[in-house]
């Protein structure tokens, strides 16, 4: 079979907005917005402002979670977008929130996860 539990696309975004990527409301809303995009049912949404700069933040999805942390200094963000089912496409996500980073660069990639847990369950359910 072979078929993922999930996708988790990882995702480094570079020359991005300072001024956005060191706003944790900003961050917050667009990260939240990023999950609604994608078709993801928000669950609860967490983030935190450092000093002198940068954020990190979670929001939980019923599908999984979308993840990041910011270097506003250095224009980047490491972001994390894993998606639990079919339903919902973490390239979505991933793709809106470069454009309202406005990034100039982005590299993801995309993990199957779960991969084996197929031969695990038909041992389970002989």
């Amino acid at each position: 079979m072979n078929n993922p539990l999930g996708r988790h696309v990882l995702a480094e975004i570079y020359d991005c907005s300072f001024d956005i990527l060191n706003d944790v409301q900003k961050v917050e809303q667009i990260m939240v917005n990023a999950a609604l995009e994608a078709g993801a049912e928000i669950r609860e949404v967490v983030f935190h402002k450092f000093s002198p700069q940068g954020v990190s933040g979670v929001v939980v999805i019923s599908e999984s979670h979308l993840a990041i942390h910011t270097w506003p200094e250095l224009g980047y963000a490491a972001v994390d977008v894993f998606t639990c089912g079919e339903r919902v496409n973490p390239w979505d996500a991933c793709n809106y929130l470069s454009a309202m980073f406005k990034a100039g660069h982005v590299e993801a990639t995309e993990i199957k996860r779960g991969l084996g847990c197929d031969k695990r369950m038909a041992a389970v359910n002989y």
